[in-house]
């Protein structure tokens, strides 16, 4: 059979191999001249940082994705990150994160003493939670939402209280709100809100301790090079700065789609673009959260951490400021990510890179042309805080705000695909089949499972096998 993919990000390029692998005749259609994404880097002058996502997570999964894909592990390298990251509190208290949970428990009594029972039993009932998550919701489509609705998907929604937000859930295991903050603030990593989004979601803080936070050498973009090769060893078609003009639809089924004024028939068109809209009769989701990224070239190295998480005295408050309000941070948390702590090869010799994340509102309500006092003070509090003499080392620094990630096509300029929320999780979310057109197929961030590099990788795997499915008569 011969199947289109509109779009050629890390979802595009897994769905392409796992189709050609099975047989059909698969071309790529990308609108950049790249493939990968929101795995990309952003180069200068020597210097190389990831543009997008930092974080691995779910190393294994990650390690069996590529496998499946022909990817061997002596063709990248997995770092593991042991400290994982530190958070700092803005009264001075700094949390540190380790993989071995004997580790932590000593962490925890160190900073936070009787609070040591509460982390065993989160990650007792967590790892049980984890098992029958993976199994019943992570691996399986849910084109029918009846599909969902299972003896044992209700029971395990009642026990996690899916109703409650991942900050509230945690209250159940931590006193301390800073200790609640530290396993909440990881729905920020797929743009959701820790006092809204389902505490089904902080599986993800668990699965740093149980799985490990791990680090791709060379960067996580590294990734789309490697993919690259194995498509063109497959024989996927791949046409880059081709952008999808129109499709030409016949009743439920799209028969053509036009690019660069030619028509293009084929069996099936799989969308890996972060538009949600042609996958449902719905009309309007609600996007992630958005951020702005510094990118910076240093002239020297620091002694600093891989990651680091830097909260204000009023944390709500930032989060309000992003979900509710939606208007520029007053005082903002922001995320650091210096991965020359661990790879020299990303600048020239002496020197290293960082990268700043701030959480930030999607949207096109805020002009971020007119900003630059704000990000000024955004660099003066991460010298402060991180970077003794920052500005005085940059060599250079480029700003990624929403408006770039909407020109870019993210939807509504919002970095992680659709907000994670309650009624856009599981059988709520837009799935690998359209309910719209009977050939046409979806794989991303915004489609179910879910973001995150392996989530997406899995959402590949669930799409290839529907295809296979639909077309094996």
């Amino acid at each position: 059979m011969n199947i289109a993919i509109v779009g050629g990000g890390i979802g595009g390029i897994m769905t392409a191999l796992l189709l050609a692998k099975s047989g059909a005749h698969v071309t790529i259609f990308e609108k950049n001249d790249r493939l990968g994404g929101r795995l990309s880097f952003i180069e200068r002058e020597g210097f190389r940082i990831d543009a997008g996502p930092t974080i691995v997570l779910l190393p294994e999964k990650l390690r069996d994705f590529l496998a499946d894909v022909g990817v061997t592990e002596d063709e990248y390298e997995l770092v593991r990150c042991d400290p994982m990251y530190t958070i700092h509190f803005a009264d001075g208290i700094s949390y540190t994160k380790y993989a071995e949970e004997e580790r932590q428990v000593e962490e925890i009594a160190r900073l936070f003493p009787g609070e040591e029972k509460g982390f065993q039993r989160f990650m007792n009932e967590m790892r049980e939670y984890f098992t029958k998550g993976d199994e019943l919701i992570l691996t399986k489509s849910f084109i029918k939402k009846q599909t969902f609705f299972t003896k044992e998907t209700i029971s395990l929604f009642s026990r996690m209280r899916a109703y409650q937000s991942v900050k509230t859930s945690m209250s159940r295991y931590f006193h301390d709100e800073r200790l609640q903050l530290a396993y909440s603030l990881q729905t920020l990593y797929i743009g959701g809100n820790p006092y809204t989004t389902p505490s089904l979601y902080s599986l993800v803080s668990f699965s740093e301790h149980a799985h490990g936070v791990y680090y791709v050498k060379g960067g996580y973009a590294s990734l789309v090079s490697l993919l690259t090769r194995k498509l063109e060893e497959a024989g996927v078609n791949v046409r880059l700065q081709t952008e999808v003009e129109r499709y030409e639809v016949n009743g439920s089924k799209i028969e053509a789609l036009y690019a660069q004024g030619e028509m293009h028939c084929f069996d099936a068109v799989v969308m890996n673009t972060d538009e949600p809209t042609m996958m449902t009769n719905k009309r309007t989701w609600t996007p992630s959260s958005s951020c702005v990224l510094l990118y910076i070239g240093l002239s020297r190295t620091y002694d600093a951490p891989i990651h680091q998480f830097f909260l204000p005295p009023n944390f709500k408050q930032h989060m309000d400021d992003v979900f509710v309000r939606k208007v520029v941070p007053k005082d903002p948390s922001f995320y650091t990510f210096y991965p020359s702590a661990v790879d020299r090869s990303l600048a020239p010799e002496g020197k290293s890179v960082l990268y700043v994340l701030i959480p930030v509102p999607s949207g096109r309500h805020i002009d971020w042309t007119i900003q630059q006092h704000w990000i000024s003070r955004i660099v003066d509090e991460v010298e402060k805080r991180a970077f003794p003499n920052l500005k005085k080392e940059m060599e250079w620094m480029h700003v990624r705000t929403p408006l770039d990630a909407h020109n870019e096509g993210l939807y509504d300029g919002g970095m992680f695909g659709i907000a994670p929320t309650l009624f856009q999780s599981g059988p709520f979310r837009p799935q690998v089949k359209s309910t719209r057109y009977e050939n046409v197929y979806r794989v991303g961030a915004s489609v179910h499972p879910g973001g995150g590099v392996p989530v997406v990788m899995q959402g590949a795997k669930l799409c290839a096998q529907q295809i296979s499915h639909d077309w094996s008569g």
